[in-house]
This record gives structure tokens, sequence and C-alpha cells, in this order.
């Protein structure tokens, strides 16, 4: 059954970068001036098993009929008159604009199944400003970044959602043996930590890879492997190092050239090196990790070369919990890419940390340990007035993210806020992994009214 999305939004969000990125071809001109799409433009589209057309429009303006943007946005009416279901578009660093809310009710009016899609969602500024897209009463919003090909795979579960019927033959196929996605994994660490030797090992062969794969940035090479049954995909950076002398900027390259790498992963191995774990840049590559909210899997390397001393690991365990604070409980294994050894507690280490990344927790059982947990340790008063904690919800998974809904959401302390966090983590075991919470304020969630007097 062939079905039809159109993608609507203001002009300049990235419309016409998915639509070629959905379509496969440069059909659309892509310019970063608003308003370069002026016509429908129509396309057969694919996302994962399923096939349809895609109608790319012009931005929504509001605007006098007879005007070129009133005759664009006329354009829009019809497109969304002929879609199945609609891809509303916004650019998630800009946050909501009033532009965006007049057209979230004309999507809303029409009654076509809506997704609301926050483009532009590398980077942790925007995991936080996706948050304020709940405001367009359109749901959840999907993460992705049309540029990067990110988050096509989420689009893809919220385009099934809104259109069941219609999606439910590919639905059938998929279910016949194509096997799981691979686990997107990056490997970062410093200069010599022993990255492109973990990568040989793995893939069982001596070879360095330099075939970029269509679509990554040129500096991320990825290479499909398979595990015992199960199917990653490596990003490797280490070929990719330019030699240097000056210490400052070879770092600044292996920090550029890990964040590639990791913005491509669901999980980073943060390689080490046995002799000397746990340096500045160890710290900063995790630091980089978990801003990009990533799963994460410290890997000590040359384990081979250390001394076997009773409870070395136990201590390096102690050593990284104090130094990721922010990443309790963060997986570490030893392993020595040389000899191979360690290397499946390596690999299933990563199985576990995808499935902690992509954790759902029932609502009722986040809101009986939220009661528990307040009871146990109530706010502090600020300025001699209790701060009130009404309820808390998972907004989504990978990384695990919560908004909590509260009075006066700036005067709560951060160390309390870290009291949620390490309670949450330890009461629904997620460890090592980096958990979002987001604070919203209860009272007024319309702009623009008056607030409550208390």
């Amino acid at each position: 059954m062939s079905f039809t999305v159109a993608i609507v939004g203001r002009p300049n969000v990235g419309k016409s970068t998915l639509f070629n990125r959905l379509v496969g071809r440069r059909l659309a001109l892509v310019d970063d001036r608003p308003g370069v799409t002026r016509d429908r433009r129509e396309g057969e589209g694919n996302l994962g098993d399923l096939d349809f057309t895609v109608i790319d429009t012009a931005g929504l303006e509001e605007a006098a009929p007879e005007s070129l943007p009133g005759r664009m946005r006329a354009q829009t009416e019809t497109a969304i008159a002929q879609a199945d279901a609609l891809f509303f578009m916004i650019d998630v660093r800009a946050g909501p604009t009033p532009a965006d809310h007049a057209f979230a009710n004309l999507a809303r009016k029409s009654g076509k199944p809506t997704v609301l899609i926050a483009n532009k969602s590398e980077g942790r500024l925007a995991e936080e400003r996706r948050m304020e897209a709940y405001e367009l009463g359109l749901g959840e919003p999907v993460a992705i970044s049309a540029e990067h090909n990110e988050g096509m795979s989420d689009l893809y579960d919220a385009l099934r959602r809104a259109l069941p019927a219609e999606t439910a033959a590919a639905a059938q196929a998929a279910t016949e043996p194509s096997g799981p996605q691979p686990i997107r994994v990056a490997i970062v660490g410093r200069p010599n930590a022993g990255k492109s030797t973990l990568v040989n090992r793995l893939l069982g062969e001596e070879r360095l890879l330099t075939a970029p794969e269509a679509g990554t940035t040129r500096d991320a090479i990825a290479v499909d492997i398979d595990w015992h049954g199960q199917k990653f995909r490596l990003h490797d950076t280490a070929g990719l190092r330019r030699r240097s002398r000056v210490d400052e900027k070879l770092e600044k390259l292996s920090v550029a050239d890990a964040l590639n790498a990791v913005r491509f992963a669901e999980v980073v191995v943060v390689l080490l090196d046995v002799q000397n774990a746990f340096e500045e840049q160890d710290q900063r590559i995790a630091d980089l990790v978990e801003q990009e909210g990533r799963a994460i899997v410290l890997a000590v390397n040359k384990w081979d070369l250390k001394e076997q001393t009773a409870g070395a690991i136990t201590k390096l365990r102690e050593v990284a919990d104090e130094k990721l604070t922010q990443m309790k409980g963060v997986p570490l294994v030893a392993v020595s890419a040389l000899t191979g050894e360690g290397l499946n507690r390596l690999m299933q280490a990563i199985v576990k940390a995808h499935e902690i990344w992509n954790k759902r927790i029932p609502t009722s059982a986040l809101n009986r340990w939220f009661e528990a947990t307040i009871d146990a340790h109530p706010p502090p008063a600020v300025s001699g007035r209790r701060l009130r904690l009404n309820y808390i919800t998972q907004a989504k998974s990978r990384p695990p993210s919560f908004v909590l809904f509260c009075t006066r959401a700036d005067a709560l302390p951060d160390a309390y806020k870290r009291y949620l966090v390490n309670s949450l983590r330890e009461a629904f075991e997620i460890p090592g992994t980096p958990i979002r919470l987001m604070l919203r304020e209860k009272d007024n969630p319309f702009k623009g009214r008056a607030k409550h007097k208390h």
C-alpha cells in the first residue's frame, strides 16, 4: 500500500536536506538562504523498508495570498491536503518560534498524523532545547540531523507509529530474517593508545581501513563486523591522525577527530593506555562522550604489559568512578589489542551498554520511585520557601532523558539534581550511561498568559 508524506515547516529548517536524504538524490536545491524551495516537489522516498511518495514544500510563511510567500503557503496547504502524514520540521537549535507555533496549529487542524522532527539535533545544546519542542503540542520530537544522516531509525519508528495500517506490509516483510541493525561503535582515545591495533584485531586481519563509507563525514571510516552473531559497525579514527611534533596541535586534532566519530556512534569505547590511564586528555575525551549523550565503555589496553596484581582492575574501576562522577558505574574492561585478551568481555560490555542506553522506564514505576526518593530526602527550602517537585516523566531514551515538573526550576540546587540522578541510576540499574534531567515549571505552561498569584 503506497502512501504520501509531506515535509512542512517554516523556511530554512532543513526540509530540502531531509527530502534529498529520503529520495537519495539531490533533487531539491539546498542553500542557506530561506525560501530557496518555492514550489512543491515530489520524489519517491525510502526509509528503511518503507517506500513512499515524499513532498518537499516551500517554507510555511504567514503572508498575503497574492505575495510569493502567500503562494508558497497555498502550495504547502495543497501538499498537506494530498498527504497521508506530515513530517513537521523545526530547527531545534533555534527553539520553537512564533511561526512554528502558528504552523503547528495548521498541522493539528489538518487532522493528519504528524511526526514532529527536531532537526539539527547534534550535540548537547540541541538536546536541552529539544524539550522545548513539547510546547508545540505535537507529541515527542524525533531528534535527527538530516545533514549528518543521524536519527533516521527513530524517524522510521515514528512513521510506523503514525501510519500503522499503511506501513504494515513493510513491517510484515521486516519481521522476516533481515536481522537487527548493527550497533554503531566508535573507538576513540589518545594517540598511541592502540586504536588501530584493536580494530585490526577485531577484524581478524591486518589492514588499515581507507574506504570511507558513503554518507558519513570524510573523516569517519566505518567497517561492519560480526562478532558471534551480533553485528557491529565500527567507526575508527586512528588512520587519520596527522603526525605532528607539536603536542598542542596533536591534542586539538585528536579531540576534533574523536568528536566526529562520537557523533556517528551509539556506543563509544574510550581506549586508555594501562601505563598512564586517566590522564587529563582521557577525561576530556570521556566528558566529550558524555556531553554528546552516547553510551560509554572504558577499555584499558596493553593489559599484557601490566604486572598482574590482585585487585588491579577494581582499583582502576574506583579511579574511573572518582574521575568520571557524572557517569557512575561506567563499565571498564581490561584488554590487550595485541594478544586479543579480553575482547569477548569488551564486546559483551558494548552490547550491555547499548541496552542500558536504550532503556525505557514505565511511568508508574518512575513515579513510585520519585515519591519514595523525595520522602527520604525532601528538596531543600530556598530563601525560606519550599520547592515543590510535582512529577517526573521519561521523555526519551538514547540516552535516558527525564523531565521533572516543579515550581521554581531555576532554584533547585545542582547537588539535589545529582542526588536524583544517582538514585535513578541505582533504582533502575542505569550504570555508566549519561542521564539527562531537564526541569520544567508546572505553573504557566502557556507563555504570554499572566502568571498565577501564589
